[in-house]
């Protein structure tokens, strides 16, 4: 029988791996990037396509699914995985991000955090328990620890509270997580490490979750606005502070050169709304850099999106077709996009994969920079 959770490292090349998760659902190749499912869809993507682009896992959100349709709803009607149809692992998060990004009028204390949909005003509390549970309702196969997010800006001692009270908030979610025995065998659960960019912080964090103990852990707090510069630096050596036996998760995260050097730095999975939602605004990637196809230059440009990428987009659509339809607001075109940019991700996440298989990681992140700089 498959195992309920299994990370085994395949390859290295540096600190980067090459692996694999086993789940009961299926095997995710590492390092994976995950296509962000907000509301129970991958938007402008039926579920066959987005795994014909070569997704092994999605990302489902706690906050949005919880307030529409509803965690109980979707749970009356089977579960995520059935309501939406994709039978393939699906990860969610705990919501922790949203609540506090979206959500009118919140107010944190040590229970939880109170807050009003942004949606229709509705007042709700959102705990460490009551994120597991929506969690558990959706059926959700890799579950995230509810956690506590401050900017990167904020003072230390309020970057010190947040990253304590998550870890209290951590303890409390794997409580949760276990107490439900019938998910426990089916499912895991990832803890998520705090401390903006303070390296004392992020220690304390990982030492604290590695007590509590989970089946992978997420590098979480970053990709809110600090930089690049600044994210890697934290990543020369969060990773490292994490147990090297379990698969780590960088939490929203993004451009695909970002994605470049966070596996170059030990990162092995990673999700982001990026490719989606530039697809429906009109903008590619290519290995050339990003583009923006609604630009006039390409009216008539009778070349695929980009030479070199294997979709069926690529494959029978040019930059003029594509042109047209984001240009006139067909439907179509963020169909079209989103599938090419989604291609794109996996295609990069493959070539990852072999380079770090082949121990040329190095070579492949270097004419992926000078191509991808190009970006017109």
């Amino acid at each position: 029988m498959t195992e309920r959770f299994a990370f085994s490292i395949d390859a290295t090349d540096g600190a980067a791996r090459a692996g694999t998760i086993r789940m009961l659902r299926g095997d995710i190749r590492t390092p994976a990037f995950m296509p962000v499912g907000t509301a129970a869809t991958v938007k402008a993507m039926k579920p066959a396509d987005v795994r014909s682009t070569g997704a092994d896992i999605i990302l489902g959100n706690t906050y949005h699914l919880m307030l529409r349709p509803g965690a109980e709803r979707v749970a009356r009607l089977g579960g995520l995985h059935h309501f939406m149809g994709w039978e393939r692992p699906i990860l969610t998060d705990s919501g922790g991000y949203q609540v506090m990004s979206l959500a009118e009028l919140t107010k944190r204390s040590e229970e939880g955090v109170a807050f009003k949909s942004h949606l229709d005003g509705g007042r709700h509390l959102i705990t460490p328990e009551r994120s597991t549970e929506i969690q558990r309702l959706l059926g959700s196969d890799i579950v995230m620890a509810f956690d506590e997010l401050v900017p990167t800006t904020a003072s230390r001692d309020v970057q010190a509270a947040a990253m304590e009270r998550s870890m209290r908030w951590a303890k409390r979610s794997r409580a949760a997580f276990l107490g439900d025995a019938d998910h426990a065998r089916r499912a895991a659960q990832f803890g998520i490490q705090q401390g903006a960019l303070d390296r004392e912080l992020r220690q304390a964090s990982a030492e604290r979750l590695i007590e509590i103990g989970f089946d992978g852990y997420a590098v979480g707090g970053l990709a809110v606005g600090e930089g690049q510069e600044a994210m890697f630096g934290v990543l020369d050596y969060a990773p490292g502070q994490l147990p090297v036996d379990r698969p780590r998760y960088l939490m929203g995260v993004g451009k695909p050169d970002d994605i470049v050097g966070a596996v170059e730095r030990g990162i092995d999975m990673f999700d982001c709304v990026l490719p989606t939602r530039s697809g429906r605004t009109g903008q590619a990637f290519t290995w050339d850099g990003p583009i923006n196809i609604r630009n006039a230059r390409f009216a008539e440009d009778q070349a695929p999106i980009d030479g070199d990428c294997a979709c069926p987009v690529c494959a029978t659509w040019t930059r003029a077709y594509l042109h047209h339809l984001v240009r006139a607001g067909e439907i179509l075109g963020a169909m079209l996009m989103t599938e090419h940019n989604l291609s794109f991700y996996q295609q990069l996440m493959e070539g990852l994969r072999q380079a770090i298989g082949a121990r040329q990681l190095a070579a492949f992140a270097a004419t992926f920079r000078d191509r991808y700089k190009k970006a017109a």
